[in-house]
């Protein structure tokens, strides 16, 4: 079966994306330093354990492996910290992108499948996002997603690295099979900080900010699961092996949920209470991201199966019941 280094493929996204390359005739290649990402998740192919930065490591992977494709996912995402450390993220996620790319060119690997973020478009009150939405990210995690994109766009014109960019609205949901799942340290996601609620392994969640301009003044997010997310990248994937042109996709349902109403759908999930308390707004926190496009279900053939709010949370809760990393 071909192979394709799958960055950041002991994380979240990344090891669910692993399984689903798998089940789609690929052999997935887990390159990851285990800094955010757990060893426990890389079940579906084989390791490479390395740091983005650090090109001897990533030019031996090329070598060994020689992947058909690079799917990445490796990245520092948190919001809040960078807003206060920001050359982490310039570091990290730009300066360990630009040596991903360049080890790819040089090992012949010419398919990048980026995972991006709805982040890249900043606030934009009242507005639906389409991939022509003008990009002005809050922070500089969202504006080194931007620059990643900048420089795929230069790594084509200059070398034929041709690619596909999803940008994503919120990631939810785990594998129905509880094989992989969500589990951050520390977590801040809005569900499994809920679902931790819930399970008394935190006194409550904290609602951030309660004066946004929306119907009941918390954020509005656009949800959409784990398993359609990485369904699309495969897709993505297939996209440039039949030798279509560069492109970006938004990744969301179109569908909007405030905060409040995320933890009155767990209530109903769960038959369960959800402690939390109200808190001020986060820097960085935009009002409302929701997709308004099309163009991944109209283009790729990407149906969100299961991206419903029950069905997210739902397989959230079994993973939080059943599904653990230890190492």
């Amino acid at each position: 079966m071909p192979n394709v280094l799958v960055t950041g493929g002991a994380g979240y996204i990344g090891s669910h994306a692993c399984k689903a390359l798998m089940a789609a005739g690929f052999t997935p290649v887990t390159y990851d330093n285990f800094s955010t990402g757990w060893r426990d998740a890389v079940k579906f192919g084989p390791l490479v354990e390395g740091d983005l930065t650090d090109r001897a490591a990533l030019d031996r992977a090329f070598a060994e492996h020689a992947p058909v494709a690079v799917m990445h996912f490796a990245a520092l995402s948190l919001v809040g910290e960078a807003m206060s450390n920001p050359g982490k993220y310039w570091h990290n996620n730009v300066a360990g992108s630009l040596t991903l790319m360049e080890a790819a060119v040089a090992g012949g690997c010419t398919n990048f499948v980026f995972s991006s973020t709805c982040a890249t478009y900043g606030e934009h009150d009242n507005v639906v996002l389409d991939e022509n939405t003008p990009q002005s990210p809050l922070n500089a995690y969202g504006a080194s997603k931007r620059a990643i994109e900048d420089m795929l766009r230069d790594f084509e014109a200059a070398h034929g690295l041709r690619h596909v960019i999803f940008r994503y609205f919120n990631v939810a949901g785990a594998d129905p099979d509880a094989e992989v799942g969500e589990h951050h340290r520390p977590e801040t996601h809005l569900i499994p900080v809920m679902l931790e609620a819930i399970q008394g392994k935190r006194d409550a969640l904290t609602i951030h900010g309660t004066d946004y301009d929306t119907p009941d003044g918390t954020c509005i997010r656009d949800y959409v699961h784990v398993c359609d997310l990485v369904d699309a990248h495969v897709l993505g994937l297939t996209w440039l092996q039949d030798g279509k042109a560069s492109r970006v996709f938004n990744l969301g349902t179109g569908r909007g949920f405030s905060v409040r109403e995320v933890i009155d759908a767990s209530r109903a999930v769960t038959n369960s209470e959800v402690p939390y308390s109200e808190g001020p707004r986060r820097a960085g926190d935009a009002t409302k991201l929701v997709s308004g496009s099309t163009r991944a279900v109209e283009e790729l053939g990407w149906t969100p199966k299961h991206s419903t709010m029950a069905r997210m949370i739902a397989d959230a809760w079994r993973w939080q019941q059943t599904g653990s990393y230890t190492r």
